[in-house]
């Protein structure tokens, strides 16, 4: 049992280093993550609503389709705060020196980001139908195409980089499944 160090207890209580943290491959996933749900929800805010040129009242572009739009919103708002939450922990986890803790940490972890995987691959299916089945006679002008567009690609993004949020993922069931010996 020499070196062995369950999810990471060995490394604990080390000093913080920016550089390092910032350097890890797990920070600049999460830092993709953030900045994903950011493009997410600013372009659904700015120009995902609009309307046609003889009506006041603003539609969702999305096959003027409200709940598309808010579950974007939603969703987006909601991941930039997970995000912001989880590279706090990133930030504070090299302190925690108690096992279980590191452990309930790291299946938190694994829990959320398999979570939003299948949180924005819904979004993205449910999106990309929207958009499909969209008509030109709602969006005459074509405005805010480009937003649509952009905002079902970056949910399409977020599935594979909240996937890849924990690169620590595979080593954790690794410890928590019974190996035979």
């Amino acid at each position: 049992m020499d070196g062995f160090q369950a999810y990471g207890a060995g490394k604990a209580g080390g000093a913080f280093d920016p550089l390092t943290f910032l350097r890890q491959p797990q920070t600049v996933v999460r830092v993709l993550c953030w900045l994903f749900s950011i493009v997410i929800l600013g372009c659904v805010t700015n120009e995902g609503y609009v309307n046609r040129p003889n009506e006041v009242e603003e539609f969702c572009i999305f096959n003027r389709n409200q709940i598309a739009c808010n579950y974007a919103v939603s969703m987006g708002t909601l991941c930039l705060l997970c995000c912001t939450t989880f590279l706090a922990l990133d930030v504070y986890f090299p302190q925690i020196s108690g096992v279980k803790d590191r452990k309930k940490a790291v299946m938190a972890d694994i829990g959320v980001s398999a979570f939003w995987s299948l949180v924005w691959f819904v979004g993205f299916c449910f999106l990309a139908n929207q958009w499909q089945v969209s008509k030109e006679d709602d969006n005459p002008l074509n405005e805010g195409a480009d937003a649509a567009r952009a905002t079902i690609l970056f949910c399409f993004f977020s599935v594979f980089t909240w996937d890849y949020a924990d690169p620590n993922q595979q080593e954790a069931v690794e410890e928590v499944l019974p190996t035979e010996e």
